[in-house]
This record gives structure tokens, C-alpha cells and sequence, in this order.
């Protein structure tokens, strides 16, 4: 996955090589070591390739952001906010201490929460609908804006037979 400083650092070197480029042609027009010319197609291939990977790394730092899940704010000037990660545990610790659940994995975002179980003792429509209330209670306690959708999926050897 390229960070945004990764990104960051590309574009630099991507542009520091252009400029080299544009030096060393502008300085040195009719060395005989050089066989492009700018107007050979491949100089404007090069250039349109560095073109679109300029564009693509500026969309990678652009969608980049992060993606804080607002909460209503207790003052006009205050904004708070809490990391989809945050979400996620806050969830998960109530889920993993459900009874019947032998591990559990959350991931969150602003719209969705994902809950997996695993459970050994109960079967999926035993324990869906427990999990499924825990985790919109946690939602609920929390001030969030919007309130995201909760999906459970529990896996159990029940299931299975």
C-alpha cells in the first residue's frame, strides 16, 4: 500500500528526473550521444507516461485522507471525531465477551460494521441475533452522527453437521 508520503516522494523524484531530463537536453542539444529529439514519439510517450503517473500518485495523496467517523460535538468550534479503528475495538471487546464466542473480527468505517464470530457452543440463528443487538448497543451508546449499518456473520461447527 503507497503512503502518502511514499507518494509524496515519487512525485518528487519523478519531477527531479524531468527537470534532469530538460537540463541535459537544453544544455547539451546536439551531443551525438543524444539520439531523441523532441519530437521523436518516444520523448512524447515518456512524457504523457510521466504525465499519468504524476496524476495517479496526485490521487493517491488526494484519497488518501483519513477516515475519522464524526460524532456530534459538545460546542459549535469543538469537532470530534473517533478513527474507524477506535469503532472497531470498541465493538469487538463487547462481541469477544459475548458467551459462545471464541474469537471475533471487527472492522468498521462510517457507514458499516462488519462483525465475524466464531463460536463453538451455539449455532449462526442462535447466536446472530444476541451479537447483532450487542453490537447496535454499542452503537448506540456512542455519539455518532450517523448511525452505521451492522452486519454479524457467526461461523460455528454446528452449522456445518
Amino acid at each position: 500500500m503507497i503512503t502518502r508520503l511514499t507518494a509524496a516522494l515519487l512525485g518528487l523524484l519523478t519531477a527531479a528526473a524531468g527537470v534532469a531530463l530538460i537540463a541535459v537536453a537544453l544544455l547539451h542539444p546536439h551531443a551525438p550521444r543524444l539520439t531523441l529529439t523532441w519530437h521523436d514519439p518516444r520523448v512524447h510517450l515518456a512524457a504523457a507516461g510521466a504525465v499519468a503517473l504524476g496524476l495517479f500518485l496526485l490521487l493517491i495523496v488526494l484519497a488518501g485522507g483519513r477516515r475519522d467517523i464524526p460524532l456530534h460535538s459538545p460546542a459549535d468550534p469543538i469537532t470530534v471525531t473517533m478513527s474507524p479503528r477506535s469503532l472497531a475495538r470498541a465493538v469487538g471487546v463487547r462481541v469477544r465477551a459475548a458467551d459462545g464466542v471464541t474469537a471475533a473480527t471487527v472492522t468498521a468505517s462510517a457507514r458499516r460494521i462488519r462483525v465475524r464470530a466464531t463460536s463453538g457452543l451455539y449455532s449462526e440463528q442462535q447466536l446472530r441475533p444476541r451479537l447483532a443487538v450487542l453490537a447496535e448497543d454499542v452503537v448506540a451508546e456512542l455519539p455518532l452522527l450517523r448511525v452505521p449499518e451492522v452486519s454479524v456473520v457467526v461461523s460455528s461447527p454446528k452449522d456445518r453437521r
